[in-house]
Formats: structure tokens, sequence, C-alpha cells
């Protein structure tokens, strides 16, 4: 006998039933064999191949392979009729010792035991069925006979005296195995339903897995990037103290020195003075008017390159006291590289973003191919044979469908090495019907972004960098290695920057501006191609 543990052991995880022609996949768990294939049916869109069980995934659809010893036990011990432990139902007429029934009859109301059963009624109103202590839900509860139909307007379970003379009377009506065949369709079209949305709930909790994976590791790149930038901004804290406390006593031991040389001239002159003075005393109280006349003038006394020297002492010391002792100036310079220091890990750090950028096809000029996923611009020979708009660029550009008119924002470009090309913001007032015949005939005009006050961008040009705003172009000396860059707005600021994406995050230049209209960001393709690099999630 087939215990209740063994029982849930042999039902199937999808149908939740007894398996049925039992399979099993190669990772060892059963189905059976329509659930499975109705289960990898619905995987075939996908490509991949999952166990509904563990979730194993498999790149081909995997071959099921019958389990015949499971197939053998649901054999041996499902399909066996109920015995007593199982049931707990005893014969009704067996009162001196508890006998298993076999079979219960719906009109008697009792249970019977294979020996009451052979001396039970055979007529038609004896109706037999398996053993059951709830006969009397199986009757009507008004005319007491047995429920034989089903009532498809009221949903309910009916006799034969309810469907001729009852309440039911001149309802539409079903024998109950008929109605009861109906009723495990549905079930099972149901089921069927609810097999799918189990397997695309476990689909879309794996999925979700996999983000809250993808976040975890892109929360300890995060604190691995702000570990090593506040490492850097640590050490150049560090080097700009140092630099600032050698300057303080390099200039300290410097001042000290002259102004030593400076006493030891003065304490000189102070002792000639205080034996001048000491002479001319003692000429004073001299008696002997011959002596006095005799010694020089006291004007003569004083020499006159000792005084020139006087006015020389003072103007030193002067100079001295104007100096302010220490030069600030080399002080202040080296703290304000601290704040431009901070300043520029807080745009690397601090901004909102990145933002997702797609380009809008209406504005992309006939000689650019944008791809499909809206992200990258091409230069191209082949003609696109885009209608001509009023919003599209004749030439080279593409602008974003998104503006900005507020916040900070950051967005990431991928430029080919190979190419020359522009990326930037630009207003949407930008005119965009002129192209590349200034720059064909040698003359420059405002072809290109950049070269207007309506646009801002970085310039790749043969390998050299430039930005360039109102056809004022500035060159970055140092030198770029990277291919891919940032463009960082602060809308209210004013301030547009460009960054290398390095290691750390590099500032190449900042434009300061009086935003007056929403900015969008814009490709221009001179040759190769220009990327916009994904939001990570």
């Amino acid at each position: 006998m087939a215990s209740a543990d063994l029982r849930d052991e042999l039902l199937c995880s999808i149908c939740l039933s007894t398996y049925t022609d039992p399979v099993m996949l190669r990772c060892g768990h059963n189905f059976c064999r329509v659930c499975i294939d109705r289960a990898l049916d619905t995987q075939d869109g996908s490509g991949v191949y999952s166990c509904p069980e563990c979730r194993e995934r498999f790149q081909e659809r995997p071959p099921l392979m019958r389990n015949l010893a499971l197939r053998n036990i649901m054999e041996n011990f499902l399909i066996t009729p109920p015995t007593q432990t199982e049931t707990g139902i005893c014969c009704t007429y067996c009162v001196d010792s508890p006998v298993p029934a076999v079979r219960s009859c719906l009109h008697c109301e009792a249970s019977l035991c294979e020996k009451h059963l052979r001396a039970h009624s055979n007529s038609p109103e004896h109706v037999l069925s398996d053993p059951s202590t709830s006969l009397e839900k199986r009757k009507c509860s008004v005319h007491k006979k047995i429920l034989e139909y089903y009532c498809t307007e009221d949903a309910a379970c009916i006799c034969v005296s309810c469907s001729l003379a009852g309440e039911h009377r001149g309802h539409r009506v079903e024998m109950l195995d008929e109605a009861s065949k109906k009723k495990r369709e549905k079930l099972r079209n149901v089921l069927q339903k609810l097999i799918t949305n189990r397997l695309e709930t476990a689909e879309r909790v794996q999925c979700l897995e996999a983000q809250r994976r993808k976040t975890q590791e892109k929360a300890a790149d995060e604190a691995e990037r702000v570990t090593a930038l506040c490492t850097d901004i640590r050490r150049r804290v560090d080097d700009l103290e140092k630099k600032v406390l050698s300057d303080i006593s390099r200039q300290e031991k410097e001042e000290s020195l002259s102004l030593s040389a400076l006493i030891h001239q003065l304490e000189i002159k102070k002792d000639e003075l205080s034996r001048k003075m000491r002479h001319i005393e003692e000429l004073c109280n001299m008696t002997d008017p011959l002596t006095v006349l005799q010694e020089p003038d006291t004007g003569d006394l004083c020499d006159p390159e000792e005084e020139g020297g006087d006015e020389d002492t003072g103007g030193h010391d002067k100079q001295l006291h104007d100096g302010d002792d220490l030069d600030v100036a080399v002080i202040s310079h080296t703290l304000d590289t601290l704040c431009e220091v901070i300043t520029d890990i807080r745009r690397g750090i601090y901004v909102e973003g990145p933002v997702d950028i797609l380009l809008d096809v209406n504005t992309a000029a006939n000689n650019v191919l944008i791809s499909d996923d809206l992200k990258t611009a091409t230069r191209t020979r082949e003609e696109q044979k885009r209608p001509e708009t009023a919003e599209r660029f004749q030439d080279n550009h593409v602008m974003s469908r998104r503006g900005f008119t507020s916040g900070r924002h950051y967005w990431d470009v991928d430029g080919s090495r190979s190419g020359n090309w522009r990326v930037g913001m630009c207003y949407p007032s930008m005119d965009r019907r002129v192209g590349m015949f200034y720059a064909s005939i040698g003359r420059r005009g405002q072809s290109l972004i950049g070269d207007n006050n309506k646009s801002w961008s970085f310039w790749r040009c043969y390998g050299q960098y430039f930005v360039i705003h109102d056809n004022k172009v500035i060159r970055l000396p140092d030198k770029i290695s990277s291919d891919r860059f940032r463009i960082s707005l602060d809308y209210g600021a004013g301030q547009l920057s460009f960054y290398e994406l390095c290691d750390p995050i590099r500032h190449l230049h900042t434009f300061t501006a009086a935003f007056s209209e929403p900015l969008h960001a814009v490709l221009c393709v001179l040759d190769g191609s220009i990327k916009i690099l994904g939001c990570k999630q």
C-alpha cells in the first residue's frame, strides 16, 4: 500500500496530480510527459530551455527519458483499490467487528463490504459508488433522490424531480458525467494557463535575481571607484599640504636671513652713532673755546655716505614692511588648486544620471546612418533619402530627442579613434540648413556644432582634441588616450563640462554660459562613427 507521504512524492510538480507516463530530464526531475511537453513548448521562442523544478538551463530542447521504475510504482501501488487504512470507511452492517467497505449505496446511504455487497439489491435505483462517508450530500435535500443532473443555468446538481417539477423545471440540464467532463476540460485549460503563468513567473524571478546580482556588482564597482577616488583625493591633498608647508618654510628661512643681515648692519650703525654722540657731549662740556672751535663742524661729523646708507636702509626696511613678510600669493594659488581639484571631483561624482540619450532620426542628416537602437551615428556615403524637413540637418549632424531645461545630468560616448567627429550640446534653434559647403571651399562658416553661439562641442580632428564654441577653438594640451568621454551638464549653474573616462576620471574643459533655451545632445560625424553608451542598470 502507498502511504500518504509516498503519494506526495508521486505528484507532478506542474499539474500537482499523480504522474501519467512519467519522464525524466537530465537534471533528475520527473514530470508527466504531457505536462513537460507543454512547458517546453512555451520556451521554444526564447531559444533557452529550463527545468520547471530546479531552473537548470539547457541550450537545446532536452530529451525526455521514460522513468520505468517510477512507472512500475504507479502501476503497482496507485491503481490498487483503496483499503481501510487509506479510506477509514467500514461496512455499515458489520457491527460485530469493523470490515473495510468496498462500495457505498447511494439509495441505502450505506457502505458495504464484499459479503454484504453480494447480497445487495441490483435494482436500478440502488446506485453504487466508491466508499464514502458523505452519502447524504449525493442526494437532493428536497426530494431525497440521487443527484443525477446538472442545471447549467443555476450551476447546481439536481435530481430528476427537480428537473421535472421543481424550481429547475424548464432549465437546461446535463447529465452529471457530461457536465463533469466539460468542467474538467475547462479546468485543464485553466491549469494550462496557470502552468504558463507559473513558468513566466519563474522566468521573471530569475530575471529579477539576475538584476539583483547586477545591482550588487554595480554597487561593488561604484564602491571601489569611490574608494579609488577618495584615495586619489587624499594623495593630492597630502601633496598640496607638503608643497604649501615647504613654500612657507622656504620663505620663512629666506626672510629670516635677510632680516638678520639688516639687523647686523643696524647694530653697527647704532654703535657708531653712540660713539659720535659721546664725542659731541665731550665737546659740549669743554670750557676751552679754542679746542671747541678747532673741532670739525657737527655736520661734518656725519658721513654723507652713511646718510645715504640710512636712506637705503630705511628704504629696504620699508620694502620689507610693505611686502607683508611672506609671499602669500603662492600659498593662495596652491589652495586655489585644491579648490579646483575638489570642484572637478564633485563634477565627476555628484551628478544625476546617467541619462538615457536616444537619437532623433527626424533630425539626422541624410549622410548619417542611425542604428536601430538609436544609439550610434555613422557617416555613410549612401544617401538615406529621408524627407527634407525644417528640423533635419543638412549634413553630418543628428540631435537627441530629449532636451534639458534644468538639473544636473551626464551622458557618455565612445568615438572611433580613426574618425573625425564632434560631440556636445546645442539649442534647438541652431541653424540646421548650412552644410559642409563652406569647409569644402576653404571658408569657415557656421556649419558644425561649436561654430556658432548656439552650440558647444568637444572635437576630435586627426588625432588632436579641441573644444569649440562660437567659432573660438581651444586646443587641449594634455595627452588623451581613451576612446570614451563624458559630457556633463549643470543647467542651473550654466556649466557644460567634458571628461575623459580614464581611471580616475579626468576633467578636460568646462564651458560657462547663461543657458536660455533647452539643450539637446548633438553628434557631428565627419567620418567614422560615434556611439552613445547605454545606461547601467
